[in-house]
């Protein structure tokens, strides 16, 4: 059995993962596709030190911002500490807002043949040539339940939604629905979603909070170690947003209100996303209830040892 614990961006899903990992002596396996990046800690708002010292986080920090990580990698990643913690008798909580990666993770990631690279060279030649929207308003004809869930200005998986369907026919959505679903894990599955007034003030507060905790400052360090604004790292929500400033274009501010901007709308599309997800628990800051939620967690454990054989030991019960 496994916990998640999902949501969109600046809902508070990691100071919920860190009490219940606590109370339940484990550890947490991020599932934030931006924070494996190094170097990147303010923009991606990794756990603090001090939290980092209170839980063992695994897949934080594993890449170079030069370096592309997928679904495909993530599932490989988590599928081995979630081993690891299952052989000492933990309940592994995998927190993060990275819906394509829980899903591939719990259902599996979909079959298709192998793309053949001049697909993929082609598509990139024509990335430079006609830009991000033109390429995207073509993945909104071809996928558009695919492109409602990924930013128009994410070139990285609008390249990745034509390639499939140029290589197969058919879209993304077309064959997750094809796939035989059979769950890879026993997971409880918790939602934390704020009301959506709430979820913005958080999130205009999160940025400014990053701008005072040396946002800016990051930013160039990555530039001075080489990085450059076409990299996975710099080319992402937090990040490249800043790029008219550091080249003189835009003034601070106006960059910073299209970070709080785009946060916002990236929050609006997870929320579709989770629409369309089923959850066993789901609620607000303000309704969570630790005891309630591991009372929870034992009963659907009690019933998992039941059903399957496994034991728990134990120091690591609620």
């Amino acid at each position: 059995m496994i916990i998640t614990i999902e949501g969109p961006t600046a809902a508070g899903k990691t100071a919920i993962a860190l009490m219940l990992a606590e109370a339940l002596n484990t550890r947490i396996v991020n599932c934030d596709s931006r924070q494996v990046y190094r170097y990147m800690d303010i923009g991606t708002a990794k756990p603090s030190k001090e939290e980092l010292a209170r839980v063992q986080h695994h897949l934080i920090d594993i890449i170079d911002p030069g370096q592309i990580y997928n679904a495909g990698l993530f599932v490989k990643d988590a599928a081995k500490f979630i081993a690891s913690l299952q052989k000492e008798n933990k309940i592994p909580i995998i927190c993060g807002g990275t819906g394509l990666y829980v899903r591939s993770l719990l259902e599996g990631l979909f079959e298709h043949p192998p793309i053949d690279s001049a697909i993929r060279v082609a598509l990139k030649a024509e990335l430079e040539s006609l830009g991000v929207s033109v390429l995207y308003q073509r993945l909104q004809a071809i996928d558009p339940d695919f492109a409602k869930r990924i930013s128009e200005k994410d070139p990285q998986r609008i390249l990745r939604g034509l390639e499939i369907y140029a290589a197969t026919g058919l879209s993304i959505s077309e064959h997750w629905k094809r796939q035989k679903r059979v769950p890879r894990y026993r997971a409880m599955r918790i939602l934390v979603s704020p009301a959506r007034a709430i979820l913005y003030e958080r999130i205009n507060k999160r940025v400014e909070d990053m701008l005072s905790a040396g946002l800016v400052s990051e930013i160039e360090a990555l530039i001075c170690r080489g990085y450059t604004w076409q990299d996975p790292g710099l080319n992402t929500l937090g990040y490249k947003e800043f790029k008219d400033f550091f080249e003189g274009k835009s003034e601070l501010h106006v960059c910073a209100e299209l970070v709080a901007q785009h946060h916002r709308n990236y929050a609006k599309r997870q929320l579709t996303w989770y629409r369309k997800c089923r959850f066993d628990l789901t609620f607000g800051l303000q309704s969570f209830s630790l005891s309630d939620v591991l009372g929870e967690i034992e009963t659907r454990y009690m019933r998992y040892k039941e059903e399957t054989g496994a034991h728990h030991s134990q120091d690591s019960k609620t």
